[in-house]
């Protein structure tokens, strides 16, 4: 049995029968994508209640990660702690009937013999817990788009003027305009 598997053995298969449960689990794969993950080899906590129902089990709670990874603007690393809802029902093997269900509905997770598998549920609600773009702070200017200094660490006003490399022979030709800088000024004559 993995670490996400339970039994439901002292459940029996009497509607109303409950139990608490409370464990931390480690996690042997990743859950996420490359910019923020609950890696592996770190825990998940689980706050669970395991209730029979006439066709299977009802598992409620929460789960408790730490993600890791990187600011989406400055690139710095960044731990979030996670707090996720659990909902899913377990339903005993064959109480289903695919042939009754609509265009819509998907077959429940099965009970294996008295073992449900928590993973894939835990792996979901996780998931969809991460935030989509990570910020260190929701204030982060990010990195300067020219030099690629962390805007928080570089001086106040930091710039650089960057012409449009299209205006350049413009900017050459108002140069030659101008003429020597040493010609005198000539007055009009009247």
């Amino acid at each position: 049995m993995t670490p996400f598997q339970i039994s439901t053995h002292d459940l029996g298969r009497r509607p109303g029968s409950m139990r608490t449960l409370t464990l931390d689990v480690p996690v042997a794969e990743p859950m996420g994508n490359e910019v923020i993950a609950v890696r592996a080899g770190s825990e998940v906590a689980l706050d669970l209640r395991l209730e029979a129902v006439m066709d299977g089990v009802l598992v409620t709670g929460a789960a408790q990660a730490v993600a890791e990874g990187e600011c989406v603007r400055c690139l710095t690393d960044v731990s979030l702690d996670l707090d996720a809802d659990i909902t899913e029902m377990f339903a005993y093997p064959g109480t289903q009937d695919a042939s009754e269900l609509g265009e819509d509905e998907e077959l429940l997770p099965e009970l294996d013999g008295e073992t449900l598998d928590l993973e894939p549920t835990v792996t979901d609600a996780v998931v969809l817990a991460l935030p989509f773009r990570p910020l260190c702070r929701p204030d982060c200017p990010g990195l300067c788009p020219d030099c690629g200094i962390r805007l928080d660490e570089a001086e106040e006003g930091h710039a650089h003027e960057n012409l449009d490399p299209r205006w350049s022979a413009l900017t050459a030709l108002a140069g030659a305009e101008d003429g020597p800088d040493d010609a005198p000024d000539e007055e009009p004559q009247q």
